[in-house]
């Protein structure tokens, strides 16, 4: 996901000919996108989301320099390496162009072989760096996503709710009985149990903007976005009945001997700004709760509304 064949190059300059030569050399090995001035980049930028651009410094209108200060203040692209390519070599030039955020500087006219590795590197340390951002939001037993991705998504995910007036609902899921199971078969197969539950409810989650995280030992949660309480208390049952028909056994469960999982689902309709997206988790978690004091094995709801 990460390493792309073909990372995404954005190149800004206001003369066309210094794009041509540029793209020229590097289209056999990055996809490449341009722009003629310091607007149409940062549109180009927030939309693409390339891996690196090439930014000229001397622009009408808007400066390279400028571009560089609003890339590194927006979040959607403050990541994005910055190479300057420029005719100025001062080194106050070069100062400034580093404390705005640019990884490099590189000068005109062009060295082309000089550019090209130059580039290469760039690209390179930022595919890496992106492959450990995202190794660091998996866990690594299951290969789902982990606490942390699950808190970011939920806060994101919650501010666009409140934006949108739209429904976000969250499952809390936990294993029925599974400190019994990992005293029973041992902790190595507890792990197998958890890797095998992970992927049946990934699996039976249909919708790619849908998130589900292991949260805690044996207890998974699912971010559903645009879900009101029946559409997530449909998910829910499926995920339910998957694990159930999955047949692991489980001699020590007191609920039936097969490994089986507890819902709790909440519910936020058109949730008023002061409220927190923990207190989606609070009534996801009081759902759970309620579902295992019910028996274990099932689906409980709860509705987030405002006082």
């Amino acid at each position: 996901m990460i390493n792309r064949p073909h990372p995404t190059i954005l190149i800004v300059d206001d003369v066309p000919e210094n794009i041509q030569i540029l793209a020229e050399s590097l289209n056999t090995l990055y996809k490449i996108k341009v722009a003629n001035n310091g607007a149409e980049a940062l549109e180009v930028a927030h939309r693409e989301q390339p891996d690196l651009i090439l930014l000229d410094v001397m622009m009408p209108q808007m400066d390279g320099y400028e571009v560089c200060r609003l890339l590194k203040e927006s979040s959607l692209t403050r990541k994005i390496a910055v190479i300057f390519v420029t005719a100025q070599n001062a080194a106050n030039d070069e100062e400034l162009g580093l404390k705005l955020g640019a990884v490099d500087y590189i000068t005109k006219p062009i060295n082309l072989p000089v550019a090209k590795a130059r580039i290469h590197n760039h690209i390179q340390s930022k595919q890496q760096a992106d492959l450990l951002e995202l190794l660091s939001l998996f866990d690594p037993l299951t290969d789902i996503c982990n606490r942390r991705r699950f808190d970011e998504s939920l806060i994101s995910e919650w501010k666009r709710s409140v934006r949108d007036k739209t429904s976000l609902s969250l499952i809390m899921i936990d294993i029925d009985h599974f400190k019994q199971y990992n005293n029973h078969y041992g902790h190595s197969a507890g792990d197998i149990c958890l890797r095998k539950v992970a992927g049946e409810l990934s699996r039976n989650l249909v919708r790619p903007g849908d998130l589900i995280a292991r949260y805690d030992d044996g207890e998974f949660v699912v971010i559903l976005p645009d879900t009101a309480e029946k559409g997530a208390l449909h998910v829910a049952e499926r995920l339910r009945e998957c694990v159930e028909k999955m047949g692991l056994p489980h001699a020590c469960s007191e609920t039936i001997p097969v490994v089986t999982v507890s819902l709790g689902v909440a519910t936020g309709n058109k949730v008023p700004d002061y409220f927190l997206p923990q207190t989606l988790k609070d009534a996801a978690g009081n759902a759970l709760r309620m579902a295992k004091k019910a028996g274990r094995n099932r689906v409980f709801p709860q509705t987030l509304q405002a006082g």
